[in-house]
């Protein structure tokens, strides 16, 4: 039987509209009359024509920016498959709270706002800084059982829409990244069902691991997906028999980016994981996402593939918290720049180029 929050979510999926595919030509067009080598920006002008069809108009603004960061512990972590246990997790949220993490310092040089989401950070006291939209005080062992049950899974897919729809209202663009020990492990439990492979291929060192601890984190993304036996046309069923509510919470941040018409920005692995669940609940989900890195972990490459969406940034990052999508901001930046500010070839009295196959 379907739940409340599963028949909320499906109503939600299906709101989705089509982007504007006249407002991507016209800013097509008006690339081309730039005085450039056509293309010349490569992923970037590509970038700035989805968000043009997306928000349904040429003139794109990106000023008002800002990294939404979900955070939740994940009961895995008992299998030995992190460097730290899950105190972490509330000790880095109240960093980014204060303005003192990695990601603060990026977004700072960025010119965006950071916003930490609690999702099921465990045993949490609570910060000003924190947004609380707790659905749990942390996950199950995906190694023992279900993650959480399907309507957690839809209430913390739900929540992340809700925060969409606030968010929207402040915000041009907005890039996903999270915070949560033992998150890179459910995410490789996810990408072994979602993308059909084996679950050694997907699971990488995550923040760093020594041999036996990669070990341990491989045999745990074994037990967990054998376990499950879900099938990944059953999105939800994934969710909530291997993900954590910080994987939830970003899915539907990319969903909520569909349906109010906000470019997402998509960050590492754990981002990217939640980007391709998001996808796998709604394949109209992908029109919001800009992927910004190609990230160090296994497989990043091929599920930006599989999102129909190409990253600008390939420097072998891995740190998290939202930190590729703070470093991708200031290079759409310059791209519009010369999108909006650029002298075009009549101006210049240059003949205009030509697309040659």
């Amino acid at each position: 039987m379907i739940g409340d929050k599963e028949k909320k979510l499906k109503r939600l999926l299906e709101s989705i509209k089509d982007t504007d595919s006249e407002a991507y030509k016209e800013s097509a067009k008006r690339w081309d009359s730039v005085a450039h080598p056509l293309n010349g920006l490569g992923v970037l002008e590509e970038d700035i024509k989805r968000i043009a069809a997306l928000v349904g108009n040429a003139d794109v603004s990106l000023k008002r920016k800002a990294v939404a960061v979900c955070c939740a512990d994940n009961g895995v972590v008992s299998e030995g498959i992190s460097q730290t246990d899950s105190s972490v997790t509330g000790i880095v949220a109240d960093n980014i709270a204060d303005g003192r993490s990695s990601i603060c310092r990026m977004a700072s040089v960025a010119g965006c706002d950071v916003i930490p989401l609690d999702l099921g950070i465990k045993d949490y006291k609570g910060h000003s800084g924190v947004r609380s939209i707790r659905i749990g005080n942390g996950t199950e062992n995906i190694c023992d059982g279900p993650a959480m049950t399907r309507e957690q899974a839809a209430e913390a897919v739900i929540a992340g829409i809700e925060q969409m729809r606030l968010l929207s209202k402040e915000y041009d663009i907005i890039g996903v990244g999270e915070m949560g020990i033992g998150n890179t492990t459910t995410s490789a439990a996810v990408l072994s069902v979602l993308l059909g492979i084996d679950p050694d291929t997907v699971t990488g060192r995550g923040a760093g691991l020594s041999d036996e601890g990669f070990v341990r984190k491989r045999n745990a993304v074994r037990r967990a997906v054998e376990r499950s036996n879900v099938r990944k046309n059953d999105g939800l069923g994934v969710l909530s028999e291997l993900s954590g509510f910080d994987l939830c919470g970003m899915c539907g941040l990319f969903i909520g980016g569909a349906i109010y018409r906000i470019p997402m920005i998509v960050d590492g692995i754990c981002s990217q994981t939640a980007a391709l669940a998001a996808w796998n609940l709604t394949e109209k989900a992908s029109a919001a996402m800009i992927a910004s890195h190609i990230s160090s972990e296994p497989v990043s490459e091929m599920i930006l593939n599989k999102l129909g969406i190409k990253s600008a940034i390939n420097a072998g990052m891995h740190l998290g918290e939202g930190t590729g999508a703070a470093a991708l901001m200031p290079l759409l930046d310059m791209a519009l720049a010369v999108y909006t500010q650029g002298y075009t070839f009549s101006a210049g009295g240059i003949k205009a180029y030509e697309h040659f196959a």
